[in-house]
């Protein structure tokens, strides 16, 4: 809830802390002007890749220019994608000029006509094209998570690979760059019309882009990265390839390679891939600055939540580039940060207000920081409460704080920012961050002693200075926004003939020479050491090679789907202290320390994390000690929570995305579905703060496994947890709960209709036998992945590559642990997104894919390259690697379980996903579900599918 009342309440969302690490970037500058950042890490087998382009929204407002071409980036190249692109160029040059033809067309009639033209000029081209060929080749060559975003200042492409494919990995990211393709662009204009209609559904994205439009008026921030509606009907591809001329050249574009490399070996396979980029500087234009706010009008921000009187204020802040950046950043990290022990976060500890929260948001050309609040519910002084937070503001501004608090903040800093890039993942953002906005990696790395040297001074005179009358009032109202309608042009499939094709450029590919290597597999044996404490209790140790700070996991093998009230017990914990201490006496201490501590609620598992300084190890233990044995019950926090949860069941249904988790909750398990479990306010209500305790204290009776991850001696770790965790208290073993699987009988759909929405999310489930071998599961995977499994998947292509039906559509499967339970079925489940008069032709589709998949020879391989390309990624970190090896020490495995798996994908192809298909998929009873605007459907068809059953809210989420 504090996210959400942020978002209402302030400007934007809260930007994430930059950190400091040891190790070291290589910058290099190939012959062309192309930027190159090294950081060498072999913790995990595998690299994390991005192209970084320093063009973003802000450099074509308002058109949508950067986040379409970020679309075509993956649509090929001259020699990526196509059979024969001298062929094909005619007929994409026809349909280039039809659309700025259409952008210039205001009647009607005569663009119904153009739109139908660009259609058949369009099946013309896809007759030379290969979808998805790009994904496939970054999937043959090691790679997963492909994906790119463009943002206000930046579009990045980027993915994990395997380190052996490092020299694939140049050569296509670097072709896909020289010379980018404008192809199936008419489906892929209409996947950008539904990711428009996905963020229309969500209330807090209209508020917030409404606060951006007044807040930022004046600069080209103003506006949607994704575009007006408008400019989105009148693409001009002309204008397109001028943004690519303008910006996609060498010295405006960068690549961040971080992990597994040798960062001496690389110089000439980059300058062979990279440095064939066109030279060329971007256009310079004046930095954007943000005009007085001084005297406006209070801006008001529609959210259909009632009863909520949200306010706040936005600043203007100072940038990254600014001596006063740290300064502030401090400053506002006293005023709220996430140990909840920030000035405003003492308002609500004191009960003086529900919610108080700060953040801020670094654009390249400057920041912005805001700070909201929720007076009490229901009958709360918005007045009263904006007084309240104002005197805290004060205290800054007047330097009335201790030293005490400054430092304990700036230590807190130091750790938040350690933490951020101690991991190969982490600490790439941080480089893209950085390069993309005009910072040096030495920049990032200085921010430690920077931040040491902040002064209580320094606070003061920022907080004077940038907190101040020219800022922009800010109130939630009841209300909605209106949704623009964007209407569907008789769009006519484009079906590539080409599909699963390879082009002469692949064929290339397949020559070059790798070297052959395995997946990375977990060791269970030896990647953490283990030592039983006591029986049920378990302690795993893993080495921190990169920094002094500590994390200690306490895993209790019990979870949600064993007790449902344990998600509101994490709530109440995050709210109450000690006997000793208060909660916001308890998060001092614990800054004081540089520690934090965190739940989290798990179907089956409950963890407390304590993370801190090596060098505060005992008297952080201690303090973890002291809220495990001796949690203080608090009526007033219990009202609290009560409050909150009665909020979030109040905005729950309002978001599409929500309503269709519940329904496919229900589908899959029935009464046991998580949403029909949970505990409602209603519920809480007749409980106590006492009995929320008491669920604490018995949670801890439950088998233990502990996992410590840091530098001190194992013997040291050992003593500590023995004698400061309450570990004799254990004595219930695990026992293992699968997800409550549901079967049925006979086809049925589920429609919940939802007439506000403008897409509509549609999916199926379904059970499947059993599968209680490895190589059962690897074939129910690799069919998995074929079917739904990523871009070249027959859900991917058929219903978003070819159709343009929908902006995802995806499929997974459900299985149980195979030791556990292996005779306990399994379920496999499908999902997409589409515009609500799309509803029933997308559904058709993927009905059709069901009764007569589609058999692509060329796309098995990819997928089983795929399966093994996710086990060698996702390798876990170091900080992964204890509770990994714990999971599978108590489910009863010697080795890792994905090794059985891989191993047996060598014998599989095409017969064999048959084969499942038609055994285990075709002929079973499936459950389709439909969440959206009731309205749009055919009724008559839908019956065809089977019973048709309509939902309501008491049906799917209980409150």
């Amino acid at each position: 809830m504090k996210r959400l009342f942020l978002l209402l309440c302030i400007l934007l969302v809260a930007a994430s802390f930059r950190a400091e690490t040891p190790l070291q970037v290589k910058t290099l500058r190939l012959s062309n002007g192309f930027t190159v950042w090294l950081n060498e890490d072999h913790a995990q087998p595998r690299v994390f890749g991005a192209v970084v382009v320093k063009a973003g929204a802000k450099d074509c407002p308002n058109t949508g220019i950067a986040h379409y071409f970020e679309h075509l980036l993956f649509k090929g190249t001259d020699r990526i994608g196509t059979v024969d692109y001298a062929a094909e160029k005619p007929w994409l040059d026809s349909i280039s000029a039809q659309y700025d033809l259409l952008a210039g067309t205001t009647d009607p009639t005569a663009r119904m006509k153009i739109q139908r033209h660009i259609n058949e000029l369009s099946v013309r081209a896809a007759e030379y094209a290969i979808p998805n060929e790009f994904e496939s080749l970054i999937s043959m060559y090691g790679g997963t998570g492909l994906n790119a975003y463009t943002s206000f200042d930046e579009t990045v492409y980027h993915n994990s690979f395997a380190p052996q494919y490092l020299a694939q990995w140049c050569e296509l990211n670097s072709e896909r760059l020289i010379h980018p393709v404008f192809r199936l662009f008419q489906g892929e204009l209409e996947t950008v019309y539904e990711e428009k209609n996905m963020y229309a559904d969500q209330m807090v994205v209209q508020a917030a882009e409404a606060a951006q439009r007044e807040a930022l008026a004046g600069t080209p921030y103003a506006y949607p990265i994704i575009g007006s509606t408008e400019n989105l009907k009148n693409p001009r591809l002309s204008e397109m390839r001028k943004f690519y001329d303008q910006y996609y050249v060498a010295g405006n574009m960068g690549l961040i390679l971080c992990g597994d490399i040798r960062t001496d070996d690389v110089v000439g396979l980059l300058e062979r891939t990279f440095g064939r980029i066109r030279a060329g500087e971007a256009p310079r234009t004046a930095a954007a600055s943000v005009g007085s706010w001084r005297g406006r009008r209070e801006l008001r921000l529609k959210l259909p939540v009632p009863l909520v009187k949200a306010r706040g204020y936005g600043f203007k802040a100072p940038s990254e580039h600014s001596a006063d950046y740290l300064p502030f950043k401090v400053m506002m990290s006293m005023l709220s940060n996430d140990t909840q022990t920030g000035l405003l976060d003492s308002l609500t500890h004191e009960n003086r207000i529900m919610e108080g929260m700060a953040g801020g948001y670094d654009f390249k050309d400057f920041s912005i920081f805001g700070f909201g609040f929720v007076p009490n519910l229901p009958f709360g002084s918005a007045k009263r409460a904006d007084r309240l937070c104002w005197e805290q503001v004060d205290k800054l501004r007047r330097g009335a704080f201790s030293d005490d608090v400054l430092q304990a903040e700036k230590l807190s800093l130091v750790r938040a920012q350690e933490l951020d890039l101690e991991t190969i993942g982490s600490r790439s953002k941080a480089m893209i961050n950085a390069f993309s906005h005009g910072l040096q990696w030495d920049d990032v790395l200085a921010e430690r002693e920077k931040i040491d040297k902040v002064t209580r001074e320094d606070v003061a005179r920022v907080a004077r200075t940038y907190l101040n009358d020219d800022s922009l009032r800010v109130k939630k109202v009841f209300g909605h926004y209106a949704k623009e309608r964007i209407s569907q042009p008789g769009y006519r499939p484009v079906t590539p003939p080409n599909a699963g094709k390879r082009s002469a450029y692949a064929e290339q590919m397949a020559r070059m020479p790798t070297v052959q290597t395995g997946p990375k597999f977990l060791d269970v044996e030896c990647d953490a050491s283990h030592r039983q404490l006591r029986p049920l209790v378990n302690l795993y140790q893993v080495k921190n090679p990169t920094n002094d700070i500590f994390s200690l996991q306490l895993i209790y093998r019990k979870g949600s789907r064993s007790d449902s009230r344990l998600e509101a017990m994490a709530g109440y914990l995050e709210r109450i202290g000690t006997e000793r201490h208060t909660k916001q006496q308890l998060g001092r201490e614990m800054q004081r320390l540089g520690a934090s501590l965190e739940f989290s609620v798990e179907p089956q598992q409950v963890m407390l994390t304590l993370t801190g300084f090596d060098s505060n190890w005992l008297p952080s233990v201690k303090l973890l000690r002291e809220f495990l044995t001796r949690p203080k019950a608090d009526k007033r926090k219990y009202a609290e929570l009560v409050k909150a949860v009665r909020l979030e069941e109040k905005t729950f249904l309002k978001d599409n995305t929500h309503v269709a988790d519940a329904v496919y909750g229900m589908a899959e398990s029935g009464d046991s579905s998580e949403y029909l479990m949970r505990w409602p306010a209603r519920e809480l209500k007749r409980m106590s703060a006492g009995q929320l305790v008491e669920v604490f204290k018995d949670l801890q009776r439950q088998q233990l496994d502990v996992v410590y991850s840091g530098r001190l001696a194992e013997t040291e770790v050992a003593a500590a947890v023995s004698e400061y965790v309450p570990i004799g208290e254990v004595s219930r073993k695990w026992e293992y709960k699968p997800v409550s699987v549901r079967s049925y009988g006979s086809p049925v759909v589920y429609i919940y209709d939802n007439p506000k929405a403008r897409q509509t999310i549609v999916g199926t489930y379904q059970t499947v036998s059993p599968l209680g071998t490895a190589d059962q599961r690897a074939r129910f995977m690799l069919w998995s992945n074929y079917f739904g499994g990523g871009m070249s998947s027959v859900l991917f292509q058929d219903i978003r590559e070819f159709r343009a039906y929908a902006y995802y559509a995806r499929g997974w499967g459900q299985m149980s642990d195979l030791l556990q339970a292996p005779a306990y079925p399994c379920a496999y489940f499908t999902r997409m997104g589409t515009q609500a008069d799309k509803t029933m032709r997308a559904l058709g589709v993927l009905d059709s894919l069901f009764g007569a998949m589609p058999l692509r020879e060329a796309n098995v391989a990819a997928a089983k390259q795929h399966m093994v390309n996710v086990v060698n990624n996702g390798y876990p970190s170091f900080r992964q690697v204890g509770w990994s090896v714990a999971n599978c020490r108590l489910a009863g495995y010697t080795d890792d379980p994905a090794r059985a798996v891989v191993g047996a994908l060598g014998n599989l192809g095409m017969a064999e996903i048959a084969r499942f298909y038609e055994d285990e998929i075709q002929k079973c009873p499936r459950v389709t579900m439909i969440v959206g605007d009731k309205r749009k459907l055919d009724m008559a068809q839908i019956r065809k599918l089977g019973k048709v059953i309509e939902l309501h809210a008491k049906d799917v989420y209980r409150r």
